[in-house]
């Protein structure tokens, strides 16, 4: 395998991404971390403390990314930390049952008001793909109802007018997802109640499930009109529809109990991922106990994965939501902080934010749904995260990403932060 000679003198994540895209795609393991959609090489990250990266250059960055979500206490808080330590003194692995896990099940069910049973898994993307098998097999019918600029993972059948990397690069679905599948959802605008009324007009009987973002984070943050999240439990229980909320991004934190504690919306089934980690690779997917009880080896259902429930990911998952659980002023202090940067947006954009999800759209007017975020400025958005980057100011590398804060986010970081953007 040959690969090109890095020239002298290059700083070091170059040099890295160079040799990345000799043997791997693109120079990353997932798409938007290749900067395509603000130009220039991505940072290289070294290591992570409280609200800091800091790259192999030695280079110093407030952190708004989080490992995209999960790090809601920061990077190597130290309840994570010393759970971590713990759970590597007896294994790292069994593929078999564990305490442990059955302490994170009952930590999930008591906190997710909708939640009776869950079953834990690897990503995000496992758990909406488990959901959707487990919405049909339940119902017995075949389509889902997605909606436009929400990403929940790279599920084939789901990979239509998606959010997130799809968004970033311009993608408009994706090639090799077989057009029997793409048959099978169907892409309204969020937030139009219309649409859906209309869809369920004509497809109700052949509707398994509509899956949705509550708070959406990858077209950037979109935050529900009001009634919208009640309009689809109506119209899909009327029609005896599964709805299914995807809070892989938003579930504990937008609050303890996610979206739905925070709208108060009961949906059928959710399915987790990020926080519940502690930011270590997990997902989760759990609802009503009649749905869930059909689920292998309880019933006809099948869903496995030999590392689901892994020892690490789940020490670190449990340390994260006891503590969340103990310290309920956290989320007070997210708010405020988050609510500091959203106001000081530059001129001419438009700021959504929910709690400690926030998005800087380089367009003047409202953000409601995928349409309307894609008439945001994206060059103008990526001198603004260059510039910011320059600064010190590590932001997602998209303008179709949600930004986060954390706990670890001090007044100093937020101040600076906002210096930074009024410049």
């Amino acid at each position: 395998m040959s690969s090109a000679t890095p020239r002298p003198g290059k700083p070091l994540s170059e040099r890295l991404f160079e040799r990345a895209r000799h043997v791997i795609p693109g120079g990353v393991n997932s798409p938007v971390r290749a900067f395509r959609g603000v130009g220039g090489t991505p940072p290289f990250i070294a290591r992570g403390e409280g609200s800091r990266v800091f790259d192999v250059d030695g280079n110093e960055y407030i952190d708004y990314v989080g490992s995209w979500g999960p790090l809601l206490l920061g990077h190597r808080h130290p309840a994570i930390i010393d759970a971590l330590r713990a759970a590597l003194e007896v294994g790292t692995s069994f593929g078999a049952p564990t305490q442990g896990e059955v302490e994170l099940a009952e930590a999930i069910c008591e906190a997710v008001p909708s939640i009776e049973m869950v079953r834990l898994v690897n990503s995000g993307t496992e758990a909406t793909m488990s959901a959707l098998r487990v919405a049909r097999g339940f119902t017995g019918r075949d389509l889902v109802v997605k909606f436009e600029g929400c990403y929940h993972g790279h599920v084939d059948s789901l990979l239509v007018k998606a959010g997130s990397g799809v968004a970033t690069l311009g993608l408009p679905d994706s090639p090799g997802v077989p057009k029997g599948f793409s048959d099978t959802t169907i892409a309204l605008p969020f937030n139009s109640v219309d649409a859906v009324a209309e869809t369920f007009s004509a497809h109700g009987a052949h509707i398994a499930a509509v899956i949705v973002e509550p708070v959406v984070g990858n077209m950037g943050c979109v935050s529900p009109a009001p009634g919208f999240l009640q309009a689809l439990r109506e119209i899909s229980a009327r029609h005896e529809a599964l709805l299914i909320f995807d809070e892989v991004m938003t579930g504990f934190r937008v609050a303890f109990g996610g979206a739905q504690q925070l709208f108060g919306i009961r949906p059928d089934l959710t399915t987790l991922g990020k926080v519940i980690g502690g930011g270590l690779p997990i997902g989760a997917y759990g609802g009503r106990a009649e749905i869930m009880s059909r689920v292998a080896p309880s019933g006809p259902i099948y869903q496995a994965g030999t590392l689901s429930g892994n020892p690490l990911a789940v020490a670190a998952g449990l340390a994260m939501l006891r503590y969340l659980k103990s310290h309920p002023e956290v989320y007070g202090q997210l708010e405020v902080r988050g609510a500091a940067i959203a106001a000081s947006a530059p001129r001419s954009v438009t700021v959504n934010r929910v709690g400690s999800m926030f998005t800087f759209f380089f367009t003047s007017s409202p953000v409601t749904n995928y349409t309307s975020a894609k008439k945001s400025d994206t060059a103008r958005f990526a001198d603004f995260h260059r510039t910011m980057l320059d600064r010190g100011i590590y932001l997602p590398p998209s303008q179709f990403e949600a930004a986060f804060v954390s706990g670890a986010h001090s007044e100093e970081d937020v101040n600076k932060t906002i210096e930074a953007i009024r410049g």
